[in-house]
């Protein structure tokens, strides 16, 4: 039986030590902006965006090495849009991942530009892999593409706008899985598009990592709303019941809890039956299908 503790673990002690090589010219003396910056990164998290995209890479049979550059940029994008998240002009949130949030450590206008250097550094990464490879020099122009997309008006961004402007009011279903395909389910599309594209995919293998990043993506989104609801605070490492407070539109709030938790083990099963193409390669991708869904953080 496939242990994705194990499996998790490893990884993510992998990935932690590729973004502390990052900061390599930083250590003697870092400037304030690398020690705001370096506070939301190294906070802690589940690292499921670079993970999956080394996953993804892994069923192609690709080197984790090669990879590892782009798992780190897409970790780089997700800390910057935590930090913006958490801004008073967004969620106003005191608290992330059991410590206090980047404005909270340090003050507005940092996390400000910390939020901003950390973006920039994501395609400065990528960029530099890029060169340092010119093989595949063009794998790393798609990467770049594929991500810029995932993060930006056509994807995170555009979802957070659309999360912000939905605050207070009536939308419907169809409304609110587009918000949360793309606040949340673009960029985690785009880390497993990602990874099958540096793993060398096919146009059919590539496609069918992209349907199965696209559901976990929005079943990840339906398994927060339900923990802001559910979950334990100590756990989160935030206070729950947020979504109410701001009156956020949610899939709860729209369908009830029942049918919530039931959308999103359907979204697993699609997401699982979207690797049948990989046979037992495919084998930790669908566990962590399932961990999306039964986290408790």
């Amino acid at each position: 039986m496939f242990d994705l503790k194990a499996y998790l673990k490893v990884k993510q002690q992998r990935i932690n030590a590729a973004l502390e090589e990052l900061w390599h010219d930083h250590e003697s003396s870092p400037t304030l902006l690398v020690q705001a910056m370096r506070y939301s990164l190294e906070a802690g998290g589940k690292r499921l965006r670079p993970v999956l995209c080394l996953c993804a890479s892994e069923v192609m049979g690709a080197s984790e090495a090669d990879v590892m550059p782009a798992a780190c940029a897409l970790e780089l994008v997700h800390t910057y849009s935590l930090i913006h998240d958490d801004l008073p002009a967004m969620d106003d949130d005191d608290l992330r991942r059991g410590k206090p949030t980047c404005h909270k450590a340090f003050d507005e206008a940092t996390a400000i530009l910390a939020g901003d250097a950390l973006l920039t550094a994501a395609f400065e990464v990528l960029a530099a892999a890029g060169r340092c490879r010119p093989g595949s020099a063009l794998k790393w122009l798609e990467v770049i593409y594929l991500i810029a997309r995932g993060a930006g008006y056509s994807g995170m961004v555009e979802g957070q706008m659309m999360d912000i402007s939905s605050e207070g009011k009536t939308i419907t279903l169809e409304e609110l899985e587009r918000l949360q395909r793309l606040k949340t389910g673009a960029l985690i599309e785009a880390s497993v598009r990602v990874g099958a594209v540096l793993g060398g995919g096919s146009a059919q293998q590539i496609a069918a990592l992209g349907a199965y990043g696209r559901h976990i993506g929005l079943a990840f989104q339906v398994a927060d709303d339900i923990l802001n609801i559910e979950g334990k605070p100590e756990m989160l490492g935030k206070p729950v019941g947020s979504d109410a407070a701001h009156q956020k539109a949610t899939r709860p709030s729209l369908t009830g809890l029942d049918q919530a938790k039931a959308r999103a083990v359907q979204l697993a099963d699609k997401a699982s039956d979207a690797l049948r193409i990989f046979g037992n390669k495919g084998e930790p991708l669908v566990a962590l299908a399932r961990y999306v869904i039964e986290r408790n953080r």
